[in-house]
Parts: C-alpha cells; structure tokens; sequence
C-alpha cells in the first residue's frame, strides 16, 4: 500500500478520543507485523471506563539507537463538518487534496510513516521503532503509559534513540514546543430559593481565587521571567474556562468550577505557579486537582541530531510552535525533533484535508531518515 491508501484507511475509524481506538490500533498492529515489526501492546481503561490501546514496534537490531517515528491514533471530535461532497469518516480525493477529520492531524503522517518503513528489516543495521498512542488530544495520557509500561521504550530511553514526533509541520524541522499545565479547582456550596437566605453561594468562594488566577496572569503576560522570544507568542497564553451547572437566578449555586491552563516555556518555574495556585485554593477551602503536567521540549538547535535533519532537508534553521506535543512526556528522550507532513493550520477544522504532495514529500523524507540513522 502507499500513503494514499493508508491514509483512506485510517480516516474511515471514527477515532475520537471519547471512544475507543481499539479498532484502529488493531489494523495498524496487522500493517506492522505485514512490515516485519515486533510490537508490544499497551491496553488501558480510562476514567471514563473505556479500553485504550498503545503500540510500540520494534524491527532490526534490538540494540543501537536507531531512530523512532511518534505518532497518535485519536481525533478531536467532530461537532460540525462543513465539507459537502462527504463525511468527516469517508475519505475524499479531490484533486491534490485528501479530505476528512484526522487527514492532517495526524493519520496522514501515520501514513507517510508506513510506506516510508516498507524498508527490509534486513537492510536496517540500527533499530527503527513505530510508536502509536492513544488520547493524545486530551492530556497525553498514552504516552504515559508508554513511558511507564514499555520495555522498547525503555531500550530507547538507554540508547538515546533520535526522535521524531510527525506532527504536521509542513515538514519543516521545529527543535522546541511548549509545555502545558491544567489544573482544575472545583467550590461545592448549597443549593437553596436565593429569597430564603438559606443557600450558600459556590461561585462566593471561587472569587479570591480567580483573583489570583488574574494577577498570575498579568505577571505571565508583563514579567520578563515568563517571557521567552524564541516562541511566538512569546507569553504562556495563561487560559481560564468556568463552569456553573446553576440553571436559574433564583438558585444558590451549589457546585462551580475553573479550570486554568497556560504554556509554559523552557526553564519557567511552572511548578511554583502551580503551588501558588494551590495553596489560594486551600486556603479557600477549595478541592484542587492538577489535570496534568506537559513539560516543554527543547532540543538544542545545534546539535549533532538537529544539524544533520537540516543537511537532509536542506533547511537553514530549525524553528518552535506554540503547541504541544507528546513529547511533553517523552522527556527521557534528548534528540527529540517535531517533524511531520501537512499545515497545522489545517487540524482541528470542519473541513480537515492534508495535500497529496506533502502526503509523499512526508514518505520521501521519513525514508531518507530512516536510511540515514538505520541503515
């Protein structure tokens, strides 16, 4: 099969990270053993009671650092879908373009990434691994289990295997992402008629911590510690979202709820932004939950591993996004790049497609990498 058919493929299992991928892990288990890998399966059950599946596939030597390709199997969901000529989970053709959600972000990389390892195991003198989680989308949450359960993952962490996460970046190099901390801080109250003075008002108790959300904010968006020009914006973007399942203005309401997220930038103290957070939640008597840690990916510009990706796509310089990646856990790793077919511009729309020229020029490269570091 080519990246084409591959990518058709995949588009046709609704993946969205809510449901199980199971389905869609399974048909990339079979391609990979088809391509001579060995892989090892990572199933878990989420909060939310449903099965999940990692894959981590190893073929060639099983010593040496070789090179690993990262990729994830979930979609975002798909709320409005404004493509006409068909659904987001039917593949579409039409002219140099490629259309339906998950063609961009990212099972077009998948794609690009099977047909370039079609590579013969015996012609490999390094280790090529495959690497394919599962909701990425919402927290990273199987990349952890591949840090903490996978054996090859392991012999990558003490061979220093190189990287490459194949998100789209318009197959440009990018050597550093930011991270991403959420954390959650929830006011339970009692719900009472507002005319009896017998309630107690949740959003009451919220307020001096949103406060101090406001203030952590304008020190993130002025402070030049948390200003980093490498990165455009160059700020952590702190976001605040509430939630009050009050349904009347007669009602005290009995539970509210934030949630604050920001980005934070290699060697910013975002634990102690954190701590701080919390501690105003205690104070208050608040229940504060971290939803996750994403620390930011940094791999030096001038490195050995970065200097030879530019001398094989013939860039100048590498660059850095704004968003996140799984490489926000693999940290053990230290050449960690973000390389991958397709316009992030493109991701998350109603109208997702990737090129077909990118679709190959994406299969062309991940092959001259593999050959470079395996072969």
């Amino acid at each position: 099969m080519d990246s084409v058919e591959y990518l058709k493929t995949l588009i046709r299992f609704p993946s969205v990270s809510s449901e199980s991928n199971v389905a869609i892990t399974e048909e990339l288990q079979g391609w990979l053993n088809d391509l001579q890998f060995e892989c090892e399966r990572i199933d878990y059950v989420d909060t939310s009671g449903v099965t999940k599946a990692c894959i981590v596939a190893r073929k060639g030597p099983v010593s040496g650092p070789g090179l690993a390709y990262f990729c994830h199997t979930d979609v975002v969901p798909v709320e409005t879908w404004s493509y006409s000529r068909s659904g987001p989970w039917s593949p579409f053709q039409d002219g140099n373009r490629i259309y339906g959600r998950g063609a961009c972000d990212m099972k077009g990389s998948v794609a690009a990434m099977l047909e370039a390892a079609a590579i013969p195991a015996e012609r490999l003198r390094q280790p090529l691994y495959f690497v394919a989680t599962a909701d990425e989308e919402i927290g990273f949450t199987g990349a952890r289990k591949v840090v903490e359960s996978s054996l090859f993952y392991r012999q990558m962490v003490e061979s220093q295997t190189c990287g490459l996460i194949g998100e789209p970046t318009c197959l440009t190099i990018v050597h550093a992402h930011k991270g991403g901390r959420a954390i959650r801080v929830t006011s339970h109250g009692r719900a009472a008629h507002s005319s009896t003075g017998l309630g107690l008002n949740a959003n009451m108790a919220l307020i001096p911590f949103l406060i101090e959300v406001r203030n952590l904010n304008e020190e993130m968006e002025t402070l030049p510690n948390w200003r980093d020009e490498r990165f455009s914006p160059p700020t952590p973007t702190l976001n605040l979202v509430l939630h009050d399942r009050n349904s009347a203005i007669n009602i005290t309401s009995a539970l509210s709820s934030c949630t604050v997220y920001f980005r934070p930038m290699p060697g910013q103290d975002a634990e102690g932004a954190i701590e701080r957070l919390r501690a105003v939640a205690m104070q208050h008597g608040l229940e504060f939950e971290d939803l996750f840690p994403g620390t930011p990916v940094y791999t030096d510009p001038q490195s050995a591993f970065v200097q030879e990706l530019l001398a094989l796509t013939g860039q100048t310089n590498a660059k850095t996004v704004a968003y996140g990646t799984d490489g926000a856990v693999l940290t053990e790793l230290k050449n960690l790049v973000i390389l991958g077919p397709g316009d992030i511009a493109q991701a998350h729309t109603d109208d997702e497609w990737i090129s077909i020229e990118q679709l190959q020029a994406g299969s062309r490269l991940f092959r001259r990498c593999i050959e470079h570091w395996c072969c």
